[in-house]
C-alpha cells in the first residue's frame, strides 16, 4: 500500500537496485514485460502526483521520454542527473524491475490522494 508522498519506482532490467529496496522482479525475459506496459498498468491504478525522470532520457531515448510525457500528461514531471535519480531509489518504495532493455527506461511514481 502507498500512502500520500511515497513513491514507487518502474525500472528497466539494467538499473541497479539499492540494498534493502523491495525488489518486484517482473521481469520474464529481455524486452518481456516492455517498461511502457507496466507504467500503464500501474498508472491506471494508482493516482499520480509527481513523476521523477533521468534527464538523459530526453536525448538518449526519446521514444520513452515522449511516452513519460503522455502518459503523465497533466502531472509534474521532475528531470534530474540520472546519478541523482539513482540516490533516489534509497527511499522508494519499491522497485518494479521489467525486462526493457533499452537506456534511461525508468521512472519514479510518487503517490497522490483521490480528494
Amino acid at each position: 500500500t502507498l500512502g500520500h508522498g511515497d513513491r514507487i519506482a518502474i525500472a528497466d532490467c539494467g538499473l541497479p537496485i539499492p540494498k534493502g529496496v523491495w525488489r518486484i522482479d517482473v521481469a520474464v525475459i529481455r524486452g518481456i514485460p516492455a517498461f511502457q506496459d507496466v507504467v500503464k498498468a500501474i498508472v491506471s491504478e494508482m493516482i499520480v502526483q509527481k513523476g521523477i525522470i533521468a534527464e538523459e532520457m530526453r536525448k538518449k531515448n526519446p521514444k520513452q521520454y515522449d511516452f513519460i510525457q503522455e502518459v503523465l500528461k497533466g502531472i509534474p514531471i521532475e528531470e534530474v542527473p540520472h546519478v541523482k535519480f539513482k540516490e533516489l531509489l534509497r527511499d522508494v518504495k519499491a522497485v518494479i524491475r521489467t525486462g526493457e532493455a533499452t537506456p534511461y527506461s525508468n521512472v519514479i511514481l510518487e503517490a497522490g490522494v483521490d480528494f
